[in-house]
């Protein structure tokens, strides 16, 4: 392993460690010496991969952000990355299906890699009053919401999803989905539920 990939390697472990004590304990509980404890590694050394509790907060948020994002640009589409390629409606993959097999992905991505149940967590507190505000402003940046109800008035057209507004059934969705995932970060032998219970919040 080289010098570069042995700091990058270090610099996750503080993130994952930093991130498990954010979640547990909260930010303002949490003391940059806490975090150097339980790497391990001395205060000193760890300022060197990042200068304050704050900016290592707010690279976590800045990481929960990137993965929102990829979200906030859904495609329900199995057209061909080939931007000459028209696309059919054969290759529209139905709304109902698409939420369900996001929903599979993301519980067993989730269960394979725990960390992910507890960024949704900090991303749910840094959107809080009070935290510290480039990480609050990147957290409030992000959000599913409006482009998860382009597909839910996509799947109303279509006579799957039941009427309504669709930003709010949209909310509706996603505060169940951040529910459950905030209960399995602190309930490691909850299971996670089927993700057809979840998407019929949207049908008829």
């Amino acid at each position: 392993m080289t010098r570069k990939e042995q700091k990058e390697e270090r610099k996750q472990t503080i993130l994952m460690t930093a991130l498990k004590l954010f979640v547990e304990r909260g930010y303002y509980d949490t003391k940059i010496t806490d975090i150097a404890e339980a790497v391990p590694m001395s205060t000193g050394l760890l300022f060197h991969y990042f200068e304050s509790k704050e900016e290592l907060y707010t690279e976590l948020v800045r990481m929960g952000a990137q993965a929102s994002a990829a979200f906030g640009r859904p495609d329900n589409t199995n057209a061909s990355q080939d931007k000459d390629k028209s696309i059919t409606p054969e290759d529209i993959i139905p709304p109902d299906i698409y939420f369900t097999k996001f929903l599979e992905g993301l519980f067993a991505y989730s269960k394979a890699q725990p960390w992910v149940f507890n960024m949704f967590v900090l991303m749910g507190q840094a959107r809080r009053s009070g935290m510290p505000e480039e990480a609050r402003n990147l957290a409030l940046s992000v959000s599913a919401i409006d482009s998860s109800a382009k597909l839910i008035e996509l799947g109303q057209k279509m006579g799957v999803f039941r009427e309504g507004d669709a930003k709010l059934l949209s909310t509706c969705f996603w505060a169940t989905v951040q529910g459950i995932m905030e209960e399995m970060a602190t309930d490691k032998e909850l299971q996670a539920p089927d993700p057809e219970w979840i998407v019929a919040i949207l049908k008829k």
